[in-house]
């Protein structure tokens, strides 16, 4: 950090209760007990108005959770965002080596433990929440590659392409997806639903319909989208628009 060279002024959007844009500049590394070596930042919070919370981390070599991350009724979901190395994930017994690109989703009865022997320094998303039980099903322990997964086409529109990261199975109450627009790639209709998003922005720029508001962002940004919330989006770089996004499914409302 340095002292500042020109007026203090920031692109975050804060909405509490209905939307949020949270550019890097800004952010604060938070002390999140019983991760070891790690460097984490909040982003989504129950505080801000969510129903989950998010974080984003750098992971230095020998970083490790000295106790198990979820479980007791809350699922967790990791990603490796960028960066070099490799990270240790353990669900339950079955422990993988993730590099990037990958993921670990850990159900709520378990839990995750995080560690990185390796020597490079990576970047992760981390994400939890607490887990909405349905009789007779149950969701399970699911690692991946997202560069392993075949793209498909998004509502009938060939210059959007989407990604599924966990099962498609009414034991998940959520999934995580890669949404990619190419550069003349828009959404094909305003959307206004019941699940919510936390949105990470991995590529390119674009324009985003949040409520009223029509919101430049891009790279290394951070949305959250309430429920009902109008949303759309428009890419308005010369690369493709790419973000992982979190949603919760497969449940009815609780009254």
């Amino acid at each position: 950090m340095s002292y500042p060279k020109d007026h203090l002024v920031s692109r975050a959007v804060i909405k509490l209760g209905e939307y949020a844009v949270l550019p890097p500049e800004g952010r604060v590394i938070n002390v999140i007990p019983n991760f070891e070596g790690f460097k984490m930042t909040i982003l989504a919070s129950p505080k801000m108005g969510t129903s989950f919370v998010q974080y984003i981390g750098e992971v230095a070599p020998d970083a490790k959770t000295t106790k198990t991350f979820g479980g007791d009724g809350i699922e967790t979901f990791v990603f490796f965002l960028d960066g070099e190395g490799e990270l240790k994930v353990k669900v339950g017994g079955e422990e993988k080596k993730l590099k990037q690109g990958g993921y670990a989703f850990a159900p709520a009865d378990l839990g995750m433990n995080i560690k990185n022997e390796s020597k490079g320094t990576m970047r992760i998303l981390l994400y939890k929440q607490r887990y909405i039980p349905l009789e007779g099903k149950s969701a399970r322990a699911v690692f991946g590659n997202v560069n392993d997964i075949e793209e498909r086409i998004y509502d009938e529109m060939e210059n959007v392409f989407i990604k599924d990261l966990l099962p498609v199975e009414l034991g998940f109450d959520m999934n995580m997806h890669i949404l990619s627009f190419e550069p003349d790639g828009c959404h094909p209709f305003v959307e206004t639903h019941v699940q919510e998003h936390g949105a990470y922005l991995m590529q390119g720029q674009g324009i985003y319909l949040l409520g009223d508001e029509w919101v430049q962002v891009k790279k290394e940004d951070f949305i959250w989208f309430g429920p009902f919330m109008k949303q759309a989006v428009y890419t308005t770089g010369r690369e493709r628009l790419t973000y992982i996004y979190s949603k919760d499914c497969n449940r009815d409302v609780i009254l």
